[in-house]
């Protein structure tokens, strides 16, 4: 999607994020993966051995140009996470690929960028305790899954109740909101919970999930939020990391507005609210 390629563009144009913070990663290696995907999986994926009807579940066709750009998106949250323990923050311009599972692709995501970077963390004795904060339209159904049994995990999503995946997974806590629920609504049930959830799971690292399909334009979204809204959501989440000192990763997640503008400048709000505060 062109929103990747604008993105960056318009940041550094506009002065908001200096060109020097940004950084090209590398491919992810197995061994990482290997602590969140299955060995089957990943073979698949190395070797292109995946079927038609596995095709159709992720909704793209194989070619080995989509698996190295789903490892280099891994690869760059799993960077930007290391950088947010040292920066205070990380982002990723691309990834949120909360559809994966351990074993499978769906919904446009083949790896769970999250869940790898958070089990890569864990693995390393970086941080003991993480809280996913997932405020994409639809639910991380791939990540609820993969970390049900690991309480060193505390999922959160905040979705369609109506929208995609049909079938929802479990996570420690899902809120479902109705079509076509407003600013003032959305606002409101984040402030119910966000910070009190903050305080109940005394997370040592976060990762924010900041899909921009909440949006009233939105052609997959159904809720009926404004940019301003959407705005106002982020500053939320960003300003409660920031006044708890916890480290966090935010990756893009989806945005599916007619307009390429809406779409860029909503992203883009995340991202000059992050250099508010960080930068």
């Amino acid at each position: 999607m062109m929103k990747y390629e604008l993105l960056p563009e318009q940041l550094i144009y506009e002065g908001s994020v200096p060109e020097s913070v940004f950084f090209v990663p590398d491919e992810i290696s197995n061994e990482r993966l290997a602590l969140t995907h299955s060995a089957e999986w990943i073979n698949k994926l190395n070797t292109g051995n995946i079927s038609a009807k596995e095709q159709r579940k992720i909704g793209f066709p194989y070619s080995p140009g989509l698996i190295h750009r789903e490892k280099v998106i891994t690869q760059g949250t799993l960077d930007a996470a290391f950088h947010a323990l040292n920066a205070g923050c990380g982002a990723n311009i691309a990834g949120g690929t909360h559809h994966a599972y351990a074993d499978s692709g769906e919904g446009f995501c083949l790896l769970n960028d999250m869940a790898v970077a958070a089990n890569a963390l864990l693995a390393e004795n970086a941080v003991k305790q993480i809280l996913i904060i997932d405020l994409d339209v639809h639910q991380g159904n791939g990540t609820a899954k993969i970390f049900g049994q690991k309480p060193e995990v505390f999922t959160f999503s905040m979705h369609g109740k109506n929208n995609y995946p049909l079938h929802k997974e479990k996570s420690d806590l899902d809120i479902e909101l109705e079509d076509g629920t407003d600013d003032k609504k959305y606002l409101a049930v984040l402030d119910t919970h966000l910070i009190p959830l903050i305080e109940q799971v005394e997370p040592d690292f976060i990762f924010y999930l900041s899909g921009v399909d909440v949006l009233a334009s939105d052609k997959l979204g159904r809720l009926g939020l404004s940019l301003p809204g959407c705005k106002e959501r982020d500053r939320k989440v960003i300003q409660a990391c920031h006044r708890y000192k916890i480290p966090v990763c935010v990756a893009l997640g989806g945005g599916y507005s007619a307009d390429l503008k809406i779409i860029t400048e909503a992203h883009a709000n995340t991202f000059r609210l992050l250099a508010d505060y960080y930068l």
